[in-house]
């Protein structure tokens, strides 16, 4: 199992900080998102809803790609590849922490809409190659 640099820890830990993660298709090609995300040791989590193209492509083939890239150091980067595993489990939980963290109230309040979503899950990300470094 790869780690996650100290710095790299705080960063996630101390910043609202958005994530891109990258998807594959059916296709081959990639697919990209923006996400909230938040640290459990070295792993990685983010919520999702089911049915949503990144879920169904997670859901066929866990290889993912996630770039952190602060706003003010441009040139600064980290990439964590790995696998992911999802878990219905907490998934509302999840989602309403992270609001909270990137928007100070819960997802519903943030995201009226939210009620109509389908059910959410948890996806964690264990790293297996990071490259770059904040």
């Amino acid at each position: 199992m790869t780690t996650l640099s100290e710095d790299l820890r705080k960063y996630i830990d101390d910043n609202p900080v958005f994530a891109t993660v990258a998807t594959i298709q059916p296709d081959g090609s990639s697919q990209l998102s923006v996400v909230w995300i938040k640290r459990d040791g070295d792993d990685l989590l983010f919520s999702t809803t089911i049915g949503r193209r990144k879920e169904r492509n997670l859901r066929r083939d866990p290889r993912v790609t996630v770039m952190i890239n602060p706003p003010t150091a441009p040139y600064t980067y980290a990439e964590i590849r790995g696998e992911v595993t999802m878990t219905r489990e907490g998934g509302q939980e999840l989602i309403d922490e992270l609001s909270r963290k990137y928007t100070g109230k819960d997802y519903a309040a943030f995201n009226p809409a939210a009620a109509e979503d389908n059910e959410r899950v948890v996806v964690r990300i264990r790293p297996r190659k990071v490259v770059g470094s904040l």
